[in-house]
């Protein structure tokens, strides 16, 4: 199944979306990834709050950047710009979080991080 087919399908759809596309499925990804670094965190030893906020908070801004993305009837492009930069913030924040920690889970979990805001950048520029 293809994300990019779906969309492309859609009948309003004249556009390219790749870019869209892409920071749609990595920002859902980033969502699950940050949801399970949270759950790790409180299993760990020391305090992790910050951590564990910062990773719950973006998980559910990435959750809906993700369902914002691929809706396409009468799109509200301020709306979606300011929820892909908002995607953006909360990706930066919780990536600088997550490297203050020396365990896997979170090296994981700020890559995905970084990765996911590089996207979200990428479909940013595209979304006028």
């Amino acid at each position: 199944m293809s994300l990019q087919q779906m969309v492309q399908n859609h009948p309003q759809v004249q556009d390219k979306t790749e870019e869209l596309v892409l920071a749609a499925r990595h920002a859902m990804l980033c969502s699950l990834f940050c949801t399970s670094c949270a759950d790790a965190c409180v299993a760990e030893e020391m305090d992790m709050a910050q951590c564990i906020r910062n990773c719950l908070d973006c998980a559910d801004v990435c959750a809906a950047t993700a369902r914002l993305a691929v809706r396409r009837t009468a799109q509200n492009i301020e709306v979606l710009r300011a929820q892909l930069e908002a995607c953006i913030k909360a990706c930066e924040t919780c990536a600088a979080e997550c490297e203050g920690h020396d365990n896997p889970h979170c090296a994981l979990c700020a890559k995905m991080c970084r990765e996911c805001a590089d996207d979200c950048k990428k479909a940013l520029a595209h979304v006028n």
